[in-house]
């Protein structure tokens, strides 16, 4: 009983309530007020009678001024916040047909029976507005997202729906992303232009205005992509929804609001609320399969060991020659004491280290699923050699964020083509192997970077 006491004494709006009995008391006093001043006219007290008039007015212009405008915008507010959308379904468009036919015969006939099932048809639908309304009201939505996810790979939501009400249980509730079809159409603008006469030769040339349409401003795409059914919702409680999401596409997307839709009890009207609620996710670029990499991530490991092994400065061992191995590591002495090819090995002087570089292509130099494949390629390359404990380091257009694998996805979630002043000869010297993912033409690269390096063309 405390607990019911306590939560209904923090629902409760002690401003509002103090301002409600104030203006009570303040019309009481108006109220009275003018009384005296009608018994002082009778009276005939012309004096008393301009002195309570006064004093009734002044109390209701009070009440009026400080009262009833904030209590006007707490109900707006609360109306606003409970604003139902109403939309009718097949079930229900069949049965307001049977109704009416059912009302065409009561008027023909002028049967008492029909009229009552006609009156009881129409209270049926009232009362499926009144139990949907109730069973949305004061619903609270939550809606547990992971910060990124890799695009084509499931991602666990967490959905939960919390029923704060003391008796009202709720039924048969959804929770979807809003329909845009309910949005208004872009409007129209004046946009600049050129009065050509005539076009081809241009003879006259002068400024001026078109009416246009404005178009609608481009916005990232929805996160919950799916609904989510609730069956029941007891008081006091709440119920939560593990669903799995797919993202079929890389890129940033957002969420402002939800919506809180009802069929029940008859299904006659879906009713439904919206929710606001911003929630935003940064989708990774797809990871490549194992069999879409057996061409070229031999190759790249191959590369990269082979420059790490030789790296170092002090002589590890002496060994026989192996495919891959690089001439310049041969020992001629050796070689020539055994008469079979003896390559050298050095010890590493540090830990592999390893540079990402994403050269991005400029608009319209490649076609745009040789760059998603890139962009792709780029992310599975990162993702393998951070699994392999590498040393990583990333660089690429326009990219200068934390040297971290989670930031450089997030760089590849969102770059687009795009014309920039970098340039691969503003890498920084470094001991590093470079894989370099480009759309330059082959033999382009410099020379620094090539002879170190391991280069993708886009």
């Amino acid at each position: 009983m405390l607990k019911t006491f306590k939560s209904l004494a923090a629902r409760v709006d002690g401003e509002a309530w103090v301002r409600f009995f104030l203006a009570l008391a303040g019309l009481a006093l108006a109220f009275a007020s003018a009384v005296f001043s009608s018994a002082a006219s009778e009276a005939g007290n012309v004096v008393a009678t301009a002195v309570f008039a006064s004093l009734a007015l002044l109390l209701a212009g009070i009440v009026g001024v400080l009262t009833v405008p904030y209590l006007a915008r707490q109900v707006v507010a609360a109306r606003v916040r409970d604003h139902f959308h109403y939309e009718l379904t097949r079930e229900g468009m069949v049965y307001l047909v049977a109704a009416v036919l059912v009302g065409v015969a009561a008027l023909n006939t002028a049967n008492n029976l029909l009229f009552i099932i006609l009156a009881t048809m129409l209270a049926a639908v009232f009362v499926s507005g009144i139990a949907s309304a109730a069973i949305l009201r004061r619903l609270e939505l939550d809606i547990d997202v992971p910060s990124n996810a890799f695009a084509g790979r499931p991602v666990a939501v967490r959905v939960r729906l919390h029923n704060p009400r003391l008796w009202i249980p709720s039924f048969s509730v959804t929770v979807d992303a809003p329909n845009d079809k309910k949005k208004k159409r872009p409007g129209w603008q004046w946009q600049k232009s050129e009065f050509i006469f005539p076009k081809r030769q241009r003879w006259l040339q002068l400024p001026d205005y078109q009416l246009r349409r404005r178009p609608s401003p481009l916005k990232p795409p929805k996160v919950l992509t799916r609904p989510v059914y609730f069956t029941f919702i007891p008081p006091k409680s709440a119920g939560e929804a593990h669903v799995e999401l797919v993202f079929p596409r890389r890129g940033h997307y957002s969420q402002e609001s939800f919506t809180l839709s009802t069929r029940f009890p008859f299904s006659f009207l879906i009713k439904s609320r919206n929710v606001q609620l911003e929630s935003e996710l940064v989708v990774y670029p797809a990871l490549m399969e194992p069999d879409d990499l057996l061409d070229i991530l031999p190759l790249v490991t191959g590369e990269f060991v082979s420059f790490v092994r030789g790296r170092g400065t002090e002589l590890y061992r002496i060994r026989e020659h192996a495919p891959g191995d690089m001439a310049r590591h041969v020992d001629w002495k050796a070689t020539a004491k055994t008469g079979s090819l003896k390559v050298r090995e050095f010890t590493r002087e540090d830990e592999r280290r390893l540079r990402v570089v994403f050269d991005n292509a400029e608009p319209g130099h490649v076609s745009s699923s040789a760059y998603e494949h890139a962009v792709s390629l780029a992310a599975t390359l990162a993702c393998h050699f951070y699994s392999e404990n590498v040393d990583l380091s990333f660089a690429g257009s326009d990219y200068d964020g934390p040297q971290d694998l989670d930031n450089f996805l997030s760089y590849l979630a969102l770059v687009e083509p795009s014309r920039s002043d970098w340039m691969l000869e503003m890498l920084p010297v470094s001991s590093d192997f470079n894989l370099i993912i480009t759309a330059r033409k082959p033999g382009s690269i410099p020379g620094p970077l090539w002879e170190c390096s391991y280069v993708i063309y886009m």
